[in-house]
């Protein structure tokens, strides 16, 4: 019975380290610059705020598609910074990001998180 408890406890162990790692562990920081297309509230259960940046310069989405614009999509952590991108739309904006290993519905539809604007023009 003493080594069910403990088997029990080191896959509970490693389950909540797996979790962690793949959801809340910050994987990369960054800044990412460009045109803002949009910024939108949307989801069927979990309402997430998402946007997207088109980058200047070209270049292909995969090896072999055509090229394209670059372009950046993302999800935002806070109404605030979403308020603040809803409201210039189509501005040039330098906006901080955290990269995670995986997503969560109610964090948004990608991996990449924006929490801060840094620059507007």
């Amino acid at each position: 019975m003493k080594y069910l408890w403990m088997t029990l406890a080191v896959i509970f162990l490693f389950l909540g380290v797996f979790v962690w790692w793949k959801y809340y562990f910050v994987f990369g920081e960054g800044v990412k610059s460009g045109y803002l297309n949009y910024a939108v509230n949307k989801g069927n259960i979990f309402k997430t705020y998402e946007g997207k940046l088109i980058q200047e310069g070209f270049g292909a989405a995969k090896p072999g598609a055509p090229i394209g614009s670059n372009q950046f999509e993302f999800s935002i952590e806070n109404e605030a910074v979403f308020k603040q991108l809803e409201m210039n739309s189509g501005k040039y904006f330098d906006l901080h990001y955290k990269e995670y290993h995986g997503t969560l519905p109610w964090r948004g539809n990608t991996v990449y998180v924006v929490d801060k604007v840094l620059n507007m023009k």
